[in-house]
């Protein structure tokens, strides 16, 4: 005796009106967002055209735009890479502290004081980073031009005020710290608690069980943070504008009193005085950030999407 299997009927569900209108608000919210970075791509790309085709002497300097171009984009990539090199170590380790070693009380309350950081207008960190850091760095400076002269980041003399590459640095590091450790912190405290208490009865020491499980898991975040942190160190205005000596050359000597501006400092003292050709080289240098802004992005997206399938 055969016995036919009649084929499932499909479950439809009813549509209904409180589905059709989120799903119609996030359309809107995501077209929305594309629309925006459209405009803002192409109203650069119009306002900088001008520029971009001039000759070179109607280019403040007297040169082509590139040359004009290249020592702000430097600045700009030196002093975010010094950032992100000081503070996503820092970041990290905050966040395992927070996570894992820290009582329940002091880890909410280093919790509070380290997201209030980011609450600090950029300005008050610029002040700080002249009035405080700067002259505390002096000593610093002398000592690596004492002891490591021989390599270029530290060749000197060494600056006298202490408004230097390395002070702007520091100082961007303490800016983007509680981006990168308040994203990692939160994926740090999501980790599996059933692999963490496994490797732990296995017989694990706490620090091999957050080497081989927690910093694992949150090893995409890591990621995701700094590259967050990156797009605020590479746009950060008043801070660097008020700290940085200005010489407008391109050098890696990081203690000396002449270093190049950043894209972001340079557009924000120089556009209220510009005029003509000059506000269209501004928006050209603007559109050169937005473009390493998006290659930073891009480039992390990719990471993470390759650490998700490793």
């Amino acid at each position: 005796m055969t016995v036919r299997s009649e084929p499932l009927a499909k479950v439809t569900r009813p549509s209904r009106a409180g589905d059709r209108v989120f799903s119609a608000i996030a359309t809107g919210a995501g077209v929305t967002i594309l629309a925006l970075l459209a405009g803002v791509a192409a109203f650069l790309v119009v306002k900088a055209w001008p520029a971009l085709t001039a000759p070179a002497s109607e280019i403040p300097g007297g040169q082509s735009f590139l040359h004009y171009v290249w020592p702000l984009a430097f600045g700009t990539i030196v002093s975010s890479t010094i950032a992100i090199l000081l503070a996503v170590p820092l970041a990290v380790g905050v966040a395992l502290f927070i996570t894992h070693f820290a009582p329940r009380r002091l880890a909410n309350t280093l919790s509070a004081l380290v997201d209030l950081l980011a609450a600090i207008p950029s300005v008050i960190y610029g002040l700080w980073g002249i009035a405080v850091l700067g002259p505390a760095a002096v000593g610093l400076h002398r000592w690596l031009y004492d002891h490591l002269a021989f390599l270029p980041f530290f060749k000197g003399p060494p600056s006298p005020t202490g408004r230097t590459m390395l002070v702007v640095g520091v100082v961007l590091a303490v800016m983007i710290l509680p981006i990168i450790s308040a994203v990692v912190r939160e994926v740090f405290a999501q980790a599996p608690r059933s692999l963490q208490e496994g490797s732990l009865a296995l017989g694990a020491t706490r620090w091999e069980m957050i080497r081989m499980v927690v910093i694992p898991f949150g090893r995409p975040a890591i990621v995701s943070a700094s590259m967050l942190g990156l797009g605020r160190a590479l746009g950060e205005t008043m801070a660097v504008a008020l700290i940085l000596s200005v010489s407008g050359g391109v050098t890696l000597n990081l203690i000396s009193s002449g270093n190049p501006s950043t894209i972001a400092a340079n557009i924000a003292l120089d556009f209220p005085e510009s005029s003509g050709i000059a506000v269209n080289v501004l928006i050209a240098s603007g559109l050169v950030l937005f473009g390493i802004t998006l290659l930073v992005n891009m480039a992390a997206r990719l990471i993470i999407r390759k650490q998700i399938r490793g």
